[in-house]
């Protein structure tokens, strides 16, 4: 998938009729256009190198907020 190209205007068509949203007209530059910004910063996101090693577990810091029940902190 890396070598097609998206086109973000045909997606954000695409989008509108399965959604059943009625964009009228005058937006659908405006859309298009939030969508490229949007496009850019993933691209950026999704380009930043990762290493082969690393955790994907939840660290201490988010389990020591009160709304995480103890349980799901236990092993870390």
């Amino acid at each position: 998938m890396e070598n097609q190209e998206f086109n973000v205007g045909e997606y954000v068509d695409q989008m509108a009729l399965l959604l059943d949203l009625q964009l009228k007209d005058e937006y659908r530059d405006s859309v298009v256009a939030n969508f490229e910004r949007i496009k850019a910063i993933a691209n950026l996101v999704n380009s930043f190198p990762l290493p082969e090693n690393i955790d994907a577990t939840p660290n201490k810091a988010l389990c020591s907020n009160k709304a995480t029940p103890a349980e799901n902190c236990t092993n870390i």
